[in-house]
């Protein structure tokens, strides 16, 4: 159990995470660090799989963003995407957001009780996490792991989205929201789902 929402978990919680994830049916690896993250993530996902990242920190401090869509290695739904007219092909956009065949992202917690909880303000990767792509793979810091779905919440609205308002703000010149929750309390098709649970801290 964490003392704060910034410290990381200890190696025992770490292990009650994955084991009620695994009993969960999410697939889950614990790792050291992003840098392992990043290489596990090129294993994971086929060359010229269609991918879609959501808007992560932990995807952007650890690279794989950079990976996903600047590499050329994959279809990159995001960069596909933002050559579209969103006035014309918003209908199309939102396919192709919503059903690649992989989507790689973070979530704002993840429970010793074995659920996943996401916070979005456009909604734009939740439709793939729950059940729209083919596969979903998560990187989840040390400092995400909480007792419970009280803790998770707690953590999205007292630290999380205070966060994000400034990432947006920077980014976009406005405020983020907590617009949309999503929780993951199973799978329902074993082994579309992985978590790459990581040993160390990053991103919100």
């Amino acid at each position: 159990m964490t003392t704060s929402f910034t410290d990381s978990a200890p190696a025992q919680a770490l292990e009650r995470v994955a084991a009620a994830l695994r009993a969960n049916n999410f697939a889950v690896e614990i790792l050291d660090d992003a840098a392992a993250a990043r290489t596990r993530v090129k294993d994971l996902i086929p060359e010229g799989a269609s991918v879609f990242t959501g808007a992560s920190e932990t995807l952007r401090l650890s690279g794989i963003d950079e990976d996903i869509n600047q590499s050329g290695r994959y279809k990159s739904v995001k960069a596909r995407s933002v050559t579209m007219d969103r006035a014309t092909q918003m209908a199309e956009i939102w396919r192709m957001i919503a059903c690649p065949d992989v989507i790689v992202g973070s979530v704002a917690a993840v429970t010793e009780t074995g659920s996943l909880v996401a916070a979005s303000a456009s909604g734009s990767q939740l439709a793939g996490y729950s059940g729209a792509a083919g596969r979903v793979i998560w990187i989840v810091g040390a400092q995400k792991v909480v007792p419970d779905l009280s803790a998770a919440l707690r953590r999205i609205e007292d630290h999380c989205l205070p966060l994000e308002n400034e990432r947006a703000m920077k980014a976009y010149g406005v405020p983020s929201a907590l617009n949309r929750l999503l929780v993951l309390n199973a799978e329902p098709h074993p082994g579309r789902g992985t978590v790459l649970l990581l040993r160390e801290a990053i991103g919100f």
